[in-house]
């Protein structure tokens, strides 16, 4: 006879579940409803420019991130096959730091390697003229 399997229930599921069973609010107090659940995640906002995306040292810095991580997958030696080629003419600035941040499907997301400033560094290049897949 098979052991029954019960759901894995996350302590932060738990508590919201007992709380609503007794009948206590689960909203949060005015002034917080933009809080994220983790008070020590801080909360980021990458904030494009006409002249960060132009700022030279912004770009150099990205094209060396870039060559160390991205191009394995998506520089023009890695076609066919592992990521897809890459068309910034398409794309805005926020597009493509949603992308590096939080992955798409295969592409894991790099929010815990790089900061807030190299994922914005890697942007200002691929949005740059000086990019090249």
């Amino acid at each position: 006879m098979r052991a029954r399997q019960f759901p894995r229930w996350s302590a932060a599921a738990l508590l919201v579940t007992a709380v609503a069973a007794a009948g206590y609010s689960t909203a949060l107090p005015a002034g917080q409803a933009g809080a994220k659940a983790d008070a020590g995640e801080q909360l980021e906002e990458a904030v494009f420019t006409e002249d960060f995306l132009a700022d030279p040292s912004q770009v150099e810095a990205g094209k060396g991130l870039w060559t160390k991580q991205c191009r394995h997958c998506h520089g023009k030696n890695a076609y066919p096959g592992k990521a897809p080629k890459l068309k910034p003419k398409r794309y805005t600035a926020d597009y493509v730091y949603d992308r590096v941040t939080n992955g798409f499907r295969k592409m894991p997301a790099w929010k815990a390697v790089y900061t807030l400033e190299e994922r914005m560094a890697i942007v200002a290049f691929i949005m740059s003229k000086e990019f090249s897949p």
